[in-house]
């Protein structure tokens, strides 16, 4: 069956499910918790276009809640615990709410040990569905509403199904879009090609009639979704490439900045480097992740470069564009990382000068080739060197931040402070967050601010009136 057709089907399906479960529904009132990355997000969004459409309303407070969706994050042991710990106490809510449906979905649901350990833990959860079949949500809600104890669909590999029916955009002036899914890189502290599934690329057709469809109800900023964006067109016949896209996106009337997440740097190419000063709409900012600065423990990792590939690749993109800001993931105390690997980390930090970095405690993945290492760091040295490692990046970034006092940028302003009313917050085409007096009739707008302060994490300034 072709695709398009594939398509149409389950759009009847879906459209079948909705229709006969919206007796049952009667004004309930749905909650989906998110946690992870971008593409989580992006995921809920998806499942309360789905839930509205169903007929749910949505409430912030799990007491009011008929309905909750917990989306989980699987790539840090950490983030399985809290989900944990969430579907804990909502036993006891249940136990109040007989009523009360949970489901569970995400990245950990493709994971059959945390799916199991859900099952036997967690009898109150009704529904379990993972990262590459939301579209079945509607018939596990019917399931479930009509006598199924515990209705679970999980698939395997990833397609675009879902992209192709809808989602609730959190803003209306900036929108992620899933460009392609899973991933092939097997990274070996990684549990993604797991959960995500083998690495596929959207049609350029299809992504491209969505951003022209989010550019004409409003959307200004696009963020490009993937595990590795810089393999997109890998599995397509005619060599259209990543930088082929972001082309044919630059040329699309309404858009005004384009990002994209994530990047690999093995696959980081020339054509894409040059796209920095060619593309206008194209995001003065590269996320790049190192992981780490060792060439050893780059390839203990299954990382597929060196400290000295990276840096060049780094030589080449300030070369192409000096204004550029940079960002990163490192991690610390990756099995068998010793004091003079962590050195290189330190040193690698210190050369490139990120404007911002992300940076984890190594923590181990069941059923990934790290974990099964016998020269686990310890606890205690894992958590001395992160700290090193933070007074290393955080004056670098502070210095940064300062160099940006008395410029005048443009920031796309994204909320009102939670603190108060009369500030507001927005991103600059660097990703710099920015705080300044404003109103929540400044939201969706690009404005000009004159910045006057800055720290570490975000810069502070004055809206320029035109």
């Amino acid at each position: 069956m072709e695709n398009n057709d594939l398509i149409k089907d389950i759009k009847t399906n879906v459209n079948e499910y909705i229709a006969n479960i919206k007796e049952n529904i009667d004004d309930k009132k749905a909650l989906v918790i998110t946690h992870g990355c971008q593409m989580n997000e992006h995921d809920s969004e998806k499942i309360t276009w789905l839930l509205e459409k169903m007929g749910y309303s949505f409430v912030n407070e799990i007491e009011e809640a008929d309905f909750i969706i917990v989306n989980t994050c699987s790539v840090r042991h950490s983030a399985e615990d809290k989900v944990y710990g969430q579907l804990g106490n909502l036993k006891n809510l249940k136990n109040r709410k007989k009523n009360l449906k949970i489901a569970v979905c995400g990245c950990m649901m493709q994971r059959k040990e945390s799916r199991d350990y859900v099952i036997e833990k967690f009898p109150n959860v009704d529904i379990i569905f993972g990262t590459n079949n939301i579209w079945k949500l509607p018939e596990l809600i019917y399931s479930s509403y009509n006598g199924k104890k515990l209705s679970i669909d999980i698939e395997d590999n990833p397609v675009s199904i879902d992209d192709e029916l809808g989602a609730n955009r959190l803003y209306s002036f900036k929108s992620y879009v899933n460009i392609m899914y899973g991933c092939n890189n097997f990274c070996s502290y990684c549990i993604v090609p797991y959960t995500r599934g083998r690495e596929t690329s959207r049609r350029p057709g299809e992504i491209l009639r969505e951003i022209e469809n989010l550019a004409k109800n409003g959307t200004k900023e696009v963020t490009l979704l993937g595990q590795n964006v810089n393999s997109y067109g890998k599995n397509f016949e005619n060599g259209y490439a990543f930088y082929n896209l972001l082309e044919e996106i630059n040329e699309i009337k309404g858009i005004e900045r384009i990002r994209f997440m994530t990047s690999h740097p093995k696959d980081i190419s020339d054509e894409l480097i040059y796209s920095f000063k060619n593309l206008d709409k194209l995001s003065n900012f590269l996320h790049l992740p190192v992981q780490a600065g060792s060439s050893r423990v780059l390839k203990l990792m299954n990382r597929k470069y060196t400290k000295e590939d990276y840096l060049r690749k780094i030589d080449k993109i300030k070369s192409v564009n000096p204004d550029i800001a940079l960002s990163t993931d490192l991690m610390v105390g990756f099995p068998g990382e010793t004091e003079e690997d962590f050195a290189d980390t330190l040193d690698l930090a210190k050369k490139v000068e990120y404007d911002t970095s992300f940076t984890f405690i190594y923590s181990i993945r069941e059923n990934t080739p790290a974990a099964n290492r016998p020269d686990q760091v310890p606890d205690k040295v894992k958590h001395e060197r992160f700290e090193r490692l933070l007074d290393v990046l955080y004056p670098i970034q502070e210095k940064k931040n300062k160099a940006f006092i008395d410029k005048t940028v443009d920031v796309l302003v994204e909320d009102v402070s939670k603190k108060d009313n009369e500030n507001v917050s927005g991103r600059t085409d660097e990703f710099k967050l920015v705080n300044f007096k404003g109103s929540k009739d400044d939201i969706g707008k690009i404005l000009k601010v004159k910045i006057n302060n800055a720290n570490s994490f975000s810069l502070a300034g004055e809206k320029i009136e035109s």
